[in-house]
């Protein structure tokens, strides 16, 4: 049986490359921090994904065990007998997470000239460059051509929704993960070193910074639009967000701007890119999901950067000549978000409060105060704030006509 390794048995470990590895016959070995997620997947070699749709169903995954990350000879022995590798920590362990892999690939190096890839999910532009320059200056000179030329780094790009588990949840199942149904992986064909594995739903793609910026520019923008003006109400689900009007309306028409604006770009179909947020729309609308708001809207000073899925996807449609005036609604929604225990929210907000939304933005966006994009973000807050103050939210909907 070939074998996998995956780091970070979280959500998306569990959730969704755990899945895929399984039914491609894989044995997978989860490296992670957690002794109680270690514990319990090393002693049962198997755990449960529930499937939310209309119709849930729960598919048991097999096969699997889990060593710690601090063990570093177990990890090193199982990168080096690994035929795919993967990550999936968050973008804010990915450093901790580099003297763990440069130790293993070392090892790996010395041990066989069989190339590795790692299939990096992470929401993060060019990983593959950022985990290159982070790993390489760590290992001895003379494999540095080796680590080169024998591991990849291959980007993917994570449309699988996967919510926080309840209290209630993890108390049914400690392995439990719940998931939607949609389980395609596009990943970067250009990046792989070694021969292209048999993944089932794994989509290599040529053009693959298209769909990353559909991932960030369309998926993420449009769930950040629904979340954050969902906030705004002090709702709790994405799914009663999409519930209300207004805001359905308001997030396909930021997704229907960054369409139009990655057609222009990339070259991607634009029927495609219709068609995939109309899916969205759907998948965003998924009551059995219970995706959390404060899940989508954690971090906002990450997600109000200069690339990231609002002031980016703004920044493509002002360079593509289409109009985001929804998205700068989501953006001016984005600096009122609060969240317990978040403490770039509180800095963002606490900003916002004494110096105004483009403050915001330059601070956090790198946009100039009299950039075109302040202006439309201020206008939008001013319109939040009107609506704030009445019974009728029918002026958001003048936005993107």
């Amino acid at each position: 049986m070939p074998r996998a390794v995956h780091i970070g048995a979280g959500n998306i470990g569990r959730g969704f490359l755990g899945q895929l590895y399984f039914e491609s016959g894989y044995q997978t070995t989860f490296v992670d921090v957690n002794p109680s997620v270690i514990d319990a997947l090393h002693r049962l070699g198997e755990y449960p994904i529930r499937i939310a749709e209309a119709e849930t169903r729960t598919v048991l995954v097999r096969h699997v065990d889990a060593i710690p990350a601090t063990d570093s000879l177990r990890v090193a022995r199982a990168v080096r007998e690994a035929q795919i590798a993967s990550i999936a920590v968050g973008v804010n362990a990915l450093e901790r997470l580099v003297p763990v892999l440069a130790a293993s690939i070392e090892h790996r190096l010395l041990a066989t000239d069989q190339p590795l890839d790692f299939i990096v999910c992470e929401n993060l532009l060019h990983a593959e460059q950022t985990l290159r320059k982070a790993i390489r200056p760590r290992l001895p000179a003379a494999l540095r051509a080796d680590f080169d030329a024998r591991i990849g780094f291959v980007e993917a790009s994570i449309g699988r929704m996967v919510p926080i588990m309840t209290d209630e949840q993890k108390q049914a199942h400690p392995l439990l993960v719940c998931v939607e149904a949609y389980c395609e992986l596009p990943v970067d064909a250009a990046a792989f070193r070694g021969t292209i594995p048999s993944i089932a739903n794994l989509k290599p793609e040529r053009n693959f910074v298209a769909y990353v910026e559909r991932k960030l520019y369309v998926h993420n923008c449009g769930h950040a639009t629904a979340a954050f003006l969902g906030h705004w109400l002090g709702l709790t689900y994405v799914w009663e967000a999409m519930d209300v009007p207004w805001v359905r309306v308001l997030t396909e028409r930021a997704m229907a701007a960054t369409c139009l604006a990655l057609h222009r770009r990339r070259g991607l179909p634009l029927d495609e890119l219709t068609l995939h947020a109309e899916d969205l729309r759907r998948r965003f609308g998924n009551r059995a999901l219970n995706d959390q708001i404060a899940r989508i809207g954690a971090d906002p000073r990450r997600k109000l950067g200069h690339d990231d899925r609002l002031v980016g996807a703004m920044r493509m449609c002002a360079e593509q000549g289409v109009p985001y005036d929804a998205i700068a609604l989501a953006t001016a929604a984005a600096m009122r978000f609060f969240a317990a225990g978040d403490p770039t929210a509180d800095e963002v907000r606490t900003l916002y409060e004494r110096e105004g939304p483009r403050a915001v933005l330059a601070a956090f966006g790198n946009v100039a105060a009299d950039a075109p994009i302040s202006d439309a973000v201020a206008e939008a807050d001013k319109r939040l704030r009107t609506a704030e103050q009445a019974t009728s939210f029918d002026d958001l909907l003048e936005l993107g006509s």
